[in-house]
């Protein structure tokens, strides 16, 4: 019998333990209103691996509706949380949760497009994380431009670069011309950060595929 990734997934989530009714509460707007947010298993393997680098700043890139800032949040009660945001209706949708939480002195949400608006996040730099959830077409120039503001012993996790299995098959294959040309673009940033001299990377097919890339210890 050969069981598939959506049966794993779900066998999975079973196995967790039940989330709080607020954050299940976020969960459940989200996905009424169309807000893509981080899968059960992919927050929880991040805030797993978080837990384990214990870091004091983190940079997040797409802070949406503030799920994923919350959760981070909650789970590292040191650490301050840096978020920017370029949609104005959900800017100020995840500042309203995140004052729900009572949360707003530890997370600070960035209104614009990361691409443009990094001067005043370089200005709270070096972060000991990055979290890039944001634009995945554009996932190579955020890596580009935000891991050079991060600590020696940094780490970054991208999210969904697995976008449903589709990067793994002939996405020549794909009708649907927007998509097609994202899985490429995702495909293609797959290979260029796995290929990246100065960072080790794995992905992990947790949620929509999970990359963790750890700067390269530099030997004397």
């Amino acid at each position: 019998m050969k069981i598939g990734h959506q049966e794993l997934t779900g066998y999975l989530e079973r196995l967790q333990k039940p989330r709080p009714a607020d954050i299940m509460k976020l969960e459940a707007y989200a996905e009424e209103h169309g807000v893509p947010i981080m899968e059960p298993t992919g927050i929880d393997a991040l805030l797993r691996l978080l837990s384990l680098k214990n870091p004091k700043k983190i940079l997040e890139i797409g802070t949406a509706i503030g799920y994923s800032a919350i959760r981070m949040a909650l789970e590292l009660p040191e650490a301050e949380i840096f978020t920017i945001e370029r949609d104005e209706q959900r800017y100020h949708e995840a500042i309203r949760n995140i004052q729900s939480f009572q949360l707003e002195n530890r997370i600070h949400v960035f209104f614009g497009d990361a691409l443009s608006e990094s001067a005043a996040v370089q200005s709270m730099a070096p972060y000991d994380a990055l979290f890039i959830d944001a634009a995945k077409g554009q996932y190579q120039k955020f890596f580009s431009l935000y891991e050079q503001m991060l600590a020696d012993d940094g780490i970054i996790f991208t999210d969904n670069v697995l976008f449903k299995g589709l990067v793994a098959g002939d996405y020549d294959q794909i009708e649907n011309k927007r998509i097609k040309k994202l899985v490429s673009k995702i495909d293609h940033f797959n290979h260029w950060l796995m290929e990246h001299p100065e960072y080790r990377t794995t992905i992990l097919p947790v949620g929509d595929g999970l990359a963790v890339s750890q700067k390269e210890v530099k030997r004397i």
